[in-house]
C-alpha cells in the first residue's frame, strides 16, 4: 500500500502517496483484538552472504540504511524488484508458483490472499514476531504468510477543486452516483488494481449482493471513469495532484500526510485531498516465503525482518500505511493529518474467496457490456 507508484508511486504522485489512522506521535495501532501468538522461529540470526530476491508491488519503499544494516547484521543482501500494482504482483506470482522468480513476496492483500494460496505461492511460514499482531490482522492469513502493515481505501477528493466550483464535498458513497458530481469520479479496475478491488468489496458490503450491482449502474450512469490501476488514476486523471480532471478519485485514507511530506515546502504545506470516511474498505498487506525458493531460511529471516521495530517504524513515511506491530511510534504528520474510518467497511475472507470471480463477473457484465 505506500503511495506513489502504484505506492512509491503512491508516495511519488502526491510526489505519491497514502492510507491512514490513529492520533499522537508515538501512538500505538491497535485496531481492537486481542493478539495471537506463534510458535518460535528456528531461523539462524546470521547468514553466509547470499542475495534474497524480494518481489513487491510498485509502492514498496524501505530506506538504505535499513537495507545496508540488516546486510550487515545478517550476511543477507535484499535485492527488491517490484512489479506493478498487487494485483499484477500476484497473478505473476500463481502463474510461477513453485519456480518463482524471487524468495520472498511483499504486498499481497487480503483482497487478493486468497487467490495466491490457491494457487500455492507460498512455502507456509508466519514469523514469530507477528506475536503482537492483533488477530483481526491475521484472519485471512491460514498460517501461510505475516501482516505487516495496513490501511483503508478511500474516496479521496480535491478540496479546492469544489471550493473553486462552489460545491460541497460528497460526504456518502450514494452521493457519488448523484447527478451534482457527474463525470467526478475515477476509478480503478477491481481485475487489475488492489485498490479497485477494495472498492468493490466495499460496495459490496454497504449495499449487500442483491443492490451492490444496481449501485454500480448508477455510477456507470453518472460518468465514473475507469482505470487500469492506482497510478493512472492519482497520477493521470485526478485533479488534486495537478495533471487530471477529475476531483474524486478512489485512493486511501493516509493521502492527506502523504501530500503534506512530497509538497515543495512540508513546514507549510497543507493537505490537498480531503477523504470521505464513509465507505471505506480496511486493507492488510502481507509478506510470505514463496514456495519453491532455494534459500528458504533466508527468506525467513527477511520476513522477519520487516516486523522488525526498525522497518515498522519506517513503514508510515516510506508506504504510507500503518505498521501491523502495537506500540510502533508514528510521525506527527500522519496523527495530524491521516484520516481515521470509524467503522471501515469488510468481508467475510471466506466469503470473498468464494464470490470474488462472481463478482468480478458482475462488475464487469455492469461496465462494459
Amino acid at each position: 500500500m505506500a503511495l506513489f507508484s502504484a505506492r512509491t508511486a503512491r508516495p511519488l504522485a502526491l510526489a505519491g502517496a497514502l492510507v491512514a489512522l490513529l492520533t499522537a506521535c508515538g501512538a500505538t495501532t491497535s485496531p481492537g483484538t486481542q493478539p495471537t501468538t506463534t510458535a518460535p522461529s528456528v531461523v539462524p540470526s546470521s547468514f553466509a552472504p547470499v542475495t534474497v530476491t524480494l518481489l513487491a508491488h510498485d509502492s514498496f519503499a524501505v530506506s538504505k540504511k535499513l537495507l545496508e544494516d540488516f546486510t550487515a547484521r545478517t550476511g543477507i543482501t535484499v535485492q527488491v524488484v517490484t512489479g506493478g500494482d498487487a494485483g499484477q504482483l500476484v497473478n505473476k506470482a500463481a502463474l510461477t508458483a513453485g519456480n518463482p522468480e524471487g524468495d520472498v513476496l511483499f504486498g499481497v492483500d487480503n483482497t487478493l490472499l486468497s487467490r495466491a494460496l490457491t494457487a500455492g505461492v507460498f512455502d507456509p511460514y508466519v514469523s514469530p514476531e507477528a506475536a503482537s499482531v492483533p488477530s483481526a490482522l491475521k484472519v485471512a492469513t491460514k498460517d501461510a504468510v505475516t501482516p505487516v502493515d495496513y490501511g483503508d481505501v478511500c474516496i479521496n477528493a480535491d478540496t479546492a477543486w469544489f471550493a473553486k466550483k462552489g460545491l460541497p464535498v460528497p460526504a456518502t458513497l450514494e452521493q457519488l452516483a448523484d447527478p451534482t458530481y457527474k463525470d467526478m469520479l475515477v476509478v480503478e479496475n477491481p481485475e487489475t488494481s488492489s485498490p479497485g478491488l477494495a472498492f468493490l468489496l466495499a460496495t459490496v458490503a454497504r449495499f449487500g449482493e442483491d443492490r451492490w450491482a444496481d449501485y454500480w449502474k448508477s455510477l456507470r450512469a453518472n460518468g465514473v471513469k475507469v482505470v487500469d490501476g492506482w497510478t493512472q488514476a492519482y497520477e493521470d486523471e485526478y485533479s488534486g495532484a495537478g495533471k487530471g480532471s477529475r476531483p474524486l478519485v478512489v485512493s486511501y485514507a493516509s493521502s492527506p500526510p502523504a501530500e503534506v511530506v512530497y509538497a515543495a515546502d512540508p513546514a507549510t504545506a497543507k493537505p490537498v485531498s480531503e477523504v470521505l470516511t464513509d465507505g471505506c474498505y480496511r486493507q492488510v498487506e502481507y509478506a510470505g516465503v514463496l514456495a519453491g525458493t532455494k534459500h528458504p531460511l533466508e527468506a525467513r529471516a527477511v520476513v522477519d525482518w520487516l516486523l522488525s521495530p526498525e522497518v515498522q517504524a519506517d513503514v508510515p513515511l516510506s508506504m504510507f500505511v500503518f505498521p501491523a506491530v502495537p506500540g510502533t511510534p508514528l510521525p506527527k504528520v500522519f496523527t495530524e493529518y491521516a484520516a481515521t474510518p470509524k467503522e471501515p467497511e469488510s468481508l467475510d475472507p471466506a466469503l470473498v474467496d468464494q464470490k470474488r470471480a462472481e463478482w468480478l463477473d458482475a462488475w464487469d457484465q455492469v461496465m462494459f457490456r
